[in-house]
């Protein structure tokens, strides 16, 4: 099987490792069991008979100086290898020394990027050597590792040579460590179910099918790639092609216009020409005509001027007698007005005296009107004190009163005392009220600020793990759906009584655990997963709690025992849970065993390891892991930092908030029982100052009625005292008559002398104005004469201003014609290019004399030829010359097009054959995949399916293989990614997948390292049985399956080969190692055991 190494002991706690070998020459047993007893070792098994390895398959492995190994090799046998050992024996060290010895890159196993990590520690260099099988001879490749310059040197049967030739020879023999399909290492194998359909389809082609499939695939896309190419470029230059034809079109009608718009042109010119001279023409005769009429209009503005003479004299005259009289006006005016204004004086005074007559009058008036009003208040007075004795006389008598005054008063004393009494006991109710009140808003504060601590627990795993947070949502609203009691993510249920301990456990309990949903059974969890992964697509993790609790499971060793090494608590103490995750962490994580220390333990944790014998403990800053290794009793122990604490730093505590809650309930109560005695209290108040109203009501009643009688002999009193008064003021009457009446004569005598001066002046005052008028008269014939005189004088001179500005006008319109003149001969001469002494030339007066003779009608021929010439816009010159290019620039295009078609149609026809070559076989082979993968499945009483996927036939880079499985009855077949199936699920997936591709594997050998780790016991020995029956078939290929362990009572072929590997410091040199030695000595003991 393999001759062993010796791996000399180093100053690391790790053990020496070796692999149990066999010799080359030797028979090879078919199985060897690690867990046999040394004692009594097995019987001796059969051996299995040589066969011819496939082509490619490896003959021989060594290893020196590379990983856990000094010196080591390995013969593999032609069919199913199991190598068998502990976790850390250096099984994996094998599948990396055929990696990297096959020219495989460090990355293929996603341990180290640095080929240079894989030497021994400690070591300079180090060497793998393969030896592969060939039909023409064995070809042995060695790598020599050198860790400094992190390179590695090649050798090809003992030669030097390149990794670039080592690698085509690899090739050569179809040996990809590339590819998942054929090599499938331990920190690889969850990434299989991360490959993409494409990625999956590309593996398998490389795997299985025929070394041109996946050259005909690269084939197909490069050629549809320029296929796609070809189309876009036919389709641009058959656009372009297009347009340019259109546009020259265009440019065909552009020519013609050219040439029509340029006779017009040649029109326009020569109209531009003959307008200066026709224009010149008439201006000049218009110049002649405004001569002559400037000429009469001289004339007739002299004649004007003399006319104007006498007018002016007899205005004058006139003027000189409107003085006259308007002085003589202005004196009669004078007078008038000194004589108005004594008539004014005469009047106010007349005014002044009936003013004084009416005020008599009025006073009068006003004694009348008091001496009724006096008389009137008499009569009244007089009334009123006759009713009062009468109500004087009916009034009771009042002395039995008295008593019930004195009774109501007694009442009304005792009601107002029980009100008193009653207020009081309402301000002492809402003072308690109050108070309660304070008390509840303190307490419901506090369970805010709880609550707020929670909310920040949840922000913190909203944030980290959105799918949880959904989940945990989604819980609290359907806990209705399940039977028994089912926990939020531990993360939140965890309420560490001290946040300065939440490193100890954040860094004992995964993340994965952390975020994960507690159950007690095993059906919730189900229906949990089924409606979260299922049909919500979150990706959450869900544990369920042991059947009998572990939560109150005592430590093995009393806590005050290792309080003398620093010890202060075990993890357990240091958080409250609900009794469910308490119990899944006791038993899953032992937190009841594992203590924590401080910076005490620290410093004499070698003394801790050696006395205490923990698995495990925590000091201030670190975790320390003790292990006792199997074979040589020997402790190793590791440590590592705790990192910082992210999620339990936020602390709750859970009991003091249900305290609270429960204060909160009583404070509540309270203040129902305190409001119900208020609302009582509050009515009985009420009812109190009900009755106190009405007693007021009575005694007041009663106190009126005792007063009245003297209220009505003190009214008699003040009336009579009032009627005495009034009958003594009294007035005369008729002697205020006959004084005003004297009073108002005298007035009047006064009044009619006044009259009569006042008529005297008015006699003086009519005449005046009489003389006034004539004088104005007069006055106005004057005006008017003057007047008539003016106007025909202002006529006369405006017809002169007028006659005058016409002059003007037409002197300066003179002028300016014969400006214009000289100015439009001078442009005459300038347009037809003559000189000041030439004459017209002969040509252009033949030209003129077509031409119209009018400004208007040649300006309606030049508006007309313009508006033509107008109408071919946008031409030049070049137009012709681009005409010419841009046609021979369509036949280049025509004919590159041409061929731009037949090339697109040589690679469609290249397609259809490549793709009639690789599609066909490519189903073919997809079809037997998935007809062994789908019987895989069915022995284990599943269900799944291979199939060719794709969206497009003509897009062949999105051609992918699709693998869907099916565990459960209940469910619909599912596509296999990362993270809808579990990681069991998904390693018997990927194992039954390469299963499915032994028997057409073309690869010479395939290598699995530890897929079976995450299945379950019945689904690894269904796949175990799997493997072998396949394997084992004839014509098949080399198969490695890597495995630290095995179920009991397997079956086992006799091709099979069974590589173990131990480790330990008692293995014997190899130098002493005899395989055959051993199996003699083993018959031997078998046979002598029956006679003892």
């Amino acid at each position: 099987m393999a001759t062993p190494g010796r791996k000399t002991s180093t100053s690391s706690s790790l053990a020496s490792k070796r692999a149990l070998p066999r010799e080359p020459s030797s028979e090879v047993p078919s199985k060897r069991k690690s867990s046999a007893p040394p004692a009594a070792p097995p019987p001796p098994l059969p051996l299995q008979s040589s066969r011819p390895f496939v082509e490619g398959s490896i003959v021989r492995i060594v290893m020196e100086n590379f990983l856990t190994y000094d010196i080591c090799e390995v013969s593999p046998g032609p069919h199913l290898n199991m190598i068998i050992g502990a976790n850390g024996t250096g099984k994996s060290s094998i599948v990396c020394a055929i990696c990297l010895g096959l020219a495989g890159k460090p990355a293929f196993m996603g341990r180290a990027d640095k080929v240079g990590f894989f030497v021994k520690r400690g070591c300079s260099k180090g060497m793998v050597e393969i030896e592969l099988f060939r039909t023409s001879g064995n070809l042995i490749i060695t790598r020599e590792i050198d860790v400094a310059k992190n390179q590695s040197s090649w050798f090809i049967n003992k030669k030097s040579t390149t990794q670039k030739v080592v690698e085509e020879q690899v090739a050569a023999l179809n040996i990809q460590v590339g590819n998942l399909c054929q090599f499938l290492p331990q920190d690889k194998v969850g990434e299989f179910a991360k490959l993409s359909k494409i990625e999956l389809l590309e593996a398998t082609e490389k795997s299985i099918g025929p070394p041109e499939m996946h050259r005909y695939h690269c084939e197909l896309k490069n050629f549809r790639e320029k296929e796609k190419q070809l189309e876009t470029s036919c389709k641009e230059k058959t656009e372009y092609l297009e347009k340019m034809i259109q546009r020259n079109e265009r440019y065909k009608q552009d020519v013609e216009r050219f040439y029509e718009r340029k006779r017009h042109l040649d029109l326009i010119e020569m109209l531009e020409a003959k307008r200066p001279w026709v224009e010149y023409e008439n201006v000049r005769q218009e110049y002649e005509e405004v001569k002559l009429a400037r000429d009469r209009v001289k004339e007739e503005v002299r004649k004007l001027k003399e006319g104007q003479i006498p007018m002016t004299r007899r205005i004058e005259e006139i003027e000189r007698q409107r003085h006259i009289l308007e002085a003589r006006i202005k004196e009669k005016a004078t007078d008038i007005k000194e004589t108005s204004q004594k008539c004014k004086q005469k009047q106010d005074i007349i005014e002044r005296k009936d003013k004084q007559i009416e005020e008599l009058q009025q006073a009068l008036t006003v004694k009348q009107n008091e001496e009724h009003d006096r008389q009137r208040r008499i009569s009244n007075t007089r009334k009123m004190i006759e009713d009062l004795q009468n109500e004087l006389k009916t009034s009771e008598n009042c002395e039995n009163l008295q008593p019930q005054i004195d009774a109501i008063t007694n009442d009304l004393r005792r009601v107002q005392d029980e009100k008193a009494l009653c207020e009081g006991e309402v301000i002492d109710k809402r003072g308690e009220k109050e108070s309660l009140e304070k008390e509840r808003k303190s307490v419901g504060d506090n369970i805010v600020r709880f609550d707020s601590l929670m909310n920040q627990k949840e922000d913190k795993l909203r944030q980290r793990f959105r799918d949880t947070y959904d989940a945990v949502l989604w819980l609290r609203s359907n806990r209705d759906k399940f039977k028994q009691r089912v926990c939020e993510p531990i993360m939140l249920t965890i309420n560490m009584k001290d946040n300065k301990n939440a490193k100890y456990i954040e860094n004992h309990i995964s993340s994965n655990d952390l975020r994960a949903f507690v159950f007690e059974s095993q059906e919730d969890m189900e229906v949990f997963l089924k409606e979260i992964r299922d049909n919500k697509k979150l990706r959450v993790n869900a544990v369920i709690a042991p059947e009998s609790s572990y939560a109150d499971k005592a430590p093995s060793r009393s806590l005050n025992e290792l309080k003398q090494y620093g010890f202060f608590s075990y993890l357990r103490e240091l958080f409250d849970a609900p009794d469910p995750v308490m119990s899944f962490l006791c038993c899953h994580y032992h937190i009841h065993e594992v203590p924590v220390g401080t910076e005490r333990t620290r410093e004499r944790i070698e003394r801790v390891i050696k006395e205490t014998r923990l698995k495990q403990m925590y000091t201030a800053e670190e975790k320390y892991v003790v292990k006792t290794s199997f074979y040589s009793d020997k402790v190793i122990s590791s440590n590592t930092s705790l990192k910082v604490a992210q999620f339990l730093t936020v602390t709750v505590d859970l009991e003091q908030r249900r305290h609270l809650e429960e204060q909160l309930k009583e404070i509540n109560r309270k203040l129902q029982a305190v409001e119900a005695g208020l609302i009582a209290l509050c009515e009985r108040n009420r009812h109190l100052e009900h009755k106190d109203n009405e007693l007021r009501q009575k005694k007041k009643e009663l106190l009126e009625r005792k007063t009245k009688k003297r209220q009505l002999e003190q009214k008699i009193s003040s009336k009579l005292g009032s009627l005495k008064l009034m009958e003594q003021d009294t007035c005369n009457l008729e002697e205020e008559e006959r004084k005003a009446s004297t009073k108002i004569r005298e007035i009047n005598i006064q009044k009619a002398k006044l009259v009569t001066e006042l008529t005297n002046f008015v006699k003086i005052c009519t005449s005046l104005h009489i003389q006034k008028v004539d004088l104005i008269l007069q006055n106005t014939t004057v005006i008017s004469e003057k007047n008539k005189l003016e106007s025909d004088y202002m006529a006369a001179s405006s017809q002169l201003r007028v006659t005058e500005q016409h002059f003007i006008e037409l002197d300066e319109s003179r002028q300016r014609l014969l400006q214009k003149c000289k100015e439009l001969m001078k442009r005459a001469r300038q347009v037809c290019n003559l000189g000041a002494e030439q004459t017209v030339p002969q040509e252009y007066q033949t030209a003129f004399q077509d031409l119209p003779n009018t400004l208007d009608e040649i300006d309606a021929l030049l508006t007309e030829e313009r508006s033509r010439a107008s109408c071919f816009t946008g031409l030049n010159p070049t137009v012709v010359e681009e005409y010419t290019k841009r046609e021979e620039e369509i036949e280049q295009l025509t004919e590159e097009l041409k061929i731009k078609k037949v090339e697109l149609d040589k690679y469609r026809e290249n397609i259809s054959q490549v793709k009639e070559r690789w599609l066909n076989p490519l189903k073919e082979l997809v079809e037997k995949i998935n007809e062994k993968f789908s019987n895989f499945f069915s022995s284990m009483q599943c269900a799944g399916e291979v199939d060719l996927h794709t969206e497009n036939e003509e897009d062949y880079d999105k051609y992918g293989i699709r693998i869907r499985v099916k565990f459960r009855s209940s469910t619909q077949l599912h596509e296999l990614t990362p993270h809808h199936q579990s990681g069991g699920e998904r390693s018997v997936s990927t194992m039954l997948y390469l299963m499915a591709l032994q028997e057409l594997n073309r690869c010479p050998f395939r290598v699995v390292d530890e897929i079976n780790q995450g299945m379950d016991p019945i689904n690894e020995r269904r796949v175990f049985e799997m493997v072998v029956n396949t394997a084992c078939k004839e014509n098949t290929s080399q198969y490695f399956f890597i495995t630290p362990k095995l179920l009991q009572n397997l079956p086992y072929s006799e091709k099979m080969t069974v590589l173990f590997v131990y480790n330990g410091p008692h293995m014997l040199e190899p130098n002493r190692w005899n395989l055959k030695a051993f199996q003699r000595r083993r018959r031997r003991i078998t046979f002598t055991q029956p006679s003892q």
